[in-house]
């Protein structure tokens, strides 16, 4: 998988930014390649879950289309602990073969990871940036 440099910059600034609550977005690509992520809203009332707002979603979905992309997946921040899918993570992901970025602020420096749901388990995916 590749991720353009400029998407992990996004989402590791969204992620400071929103913290100490979780942030989350929309991860928009194809096959192989991310080249977009579209910040949302975090709806949730709980800074320590995400929910991406509804409207975000469908925008995104729309301006992907019409760019002759999609939405390949989503991310959020744990900002308190690893990137690693959490219990409520794996409970909740309801997109099977999409991909899940999550960036772990809790050792001071971002980790981003980037995982595939298989539709029980997170799948680690290795990547690589590119300029």
């Amino acid at each position: 998988m590749v991720i353009a440099g400029a998407v992990l910059d996004i989402v590791v600034r969204h992620a400071r930014a929103e913290a100490p609550a979780e942030c989350c977005g929309l991860l928009i690509g194809s096959a192989g390649h991310i080249v977009d992520a579209v910040r949302s809203s975090n709806l949730s009332p709980d800074p320590h879950r995400y929910l991406i707002d509804p409207e975000a979603h469908f925008s995104a979905r729309r301006a992907a289309r019409a760019r002759g992309l999609s939405v390949v997946g989503f991310y959020h921040s744990h900002p308190h602990s690893a990137a690693a899918p959490s219990a409520t993570d794996a409970a909740e992901a309801t997109y099977p073969d999409h991909l899940y970025l999550i960036v772990g602020l809790g050792g001071g420096e971002a980790d981003a990871r980037l995982f595939r749901f298989d539709q029980r388990n997170f799948v680690p995916i290795e990547f690589v940036t590119e300029s």
